[in-house]
């Protein structure tokens, strides 16, 4: 049991730095929080997490290696995800100004997205990176044994998914706070326009990104 504590440890350490590492994510969730509010922030949070199950699970299978030895499928996933990211930067650009929540109706900034809708938009975002593949590819390969039982590699994930939504959570509630909203809102145009360019800047990254 401590060998598998060990590799969870090793895990969590490498992990936990590329959880605060700013990207499409970040920068999605910081979207939600001050144009939708909390609820749709936090609920594209569970999105994320759970898309991060799924790179963890064809990883535990071997599928990850498949892909990461493709370079057909490699470019499908990688053009997908940059399309997508582009898609998110047009309409950024293209969105209104956010409003204070002192002038807009009560939840109606949430009721512009449907909890579905959210969810998959932070679903979306971090399954189509093909770079999450090589990186859970070498991340499991590095640290964790091929005879560690596959449901103990699946215990894994969930507490990776776990510590990446409890990140998440924690921007939403901070980028929701009145006082750190307000200053994001009083950029009005502005923040659609920097989010808009970050989101395809990112989006160009990724679309010029080699498998490696």
């Amino acid at each position: 049991m401590s060998h598998y504590l060990y590799e969870l440890l090793g895990l969590m350490a490498v992990f936990s730095i590329m959880i605060v590492s700013p990207g499409a994510d970040f920068a999605l969730v910081v979207r939600q929080s001050v144009v939708h509010g909390r609820r749709s922030a936090i609920i594209t949070s569970f999105g994320i997490g759970a898309s991060l199950l799924f790179h963890i699970s064809y990883t535990v299978l071997g599928l990850g290696l498949i892909v990461s030895k493709s370079l057909y499928l490699f470019s499908m996933l990688k053009w997908a995800g940059a399309a997508y990211l582009f898609y998110l930067g047009v309409r950024a650009l293209r969105a209104p100004a956010p409003e204070a929540p002192a002038n807009i109706v009560a939840d109606q900034a949430t009721k512009q997205l449907s909890a579905l809708r959210c969810f998959l938009m932070g679903f979306v975002t971090n399954a189509l990176n093909p770079k999450a593949v090589l990186f859970f590819l070498s991340l499991f390969s590095a640290l964790v044994s091929h005879e560690t039982p596959i449901l103990i590699q699946a215990g894994y994930g969930v507490v990776m998914s776990t510590a990446l939504i409890s990140w998440f959570v924690a921007v939403s509630i901070f980028f929701t706070m009145q006082s750190v909203r307000d200053r994001f809102v009083a950029w009005g145009r502005w923040f659609n326009r920097v989010t808009g360019f970050v989101f395809i800047g990112l989006g160009i990254k990724l679309a010029t990104s080699q498998a490696s």
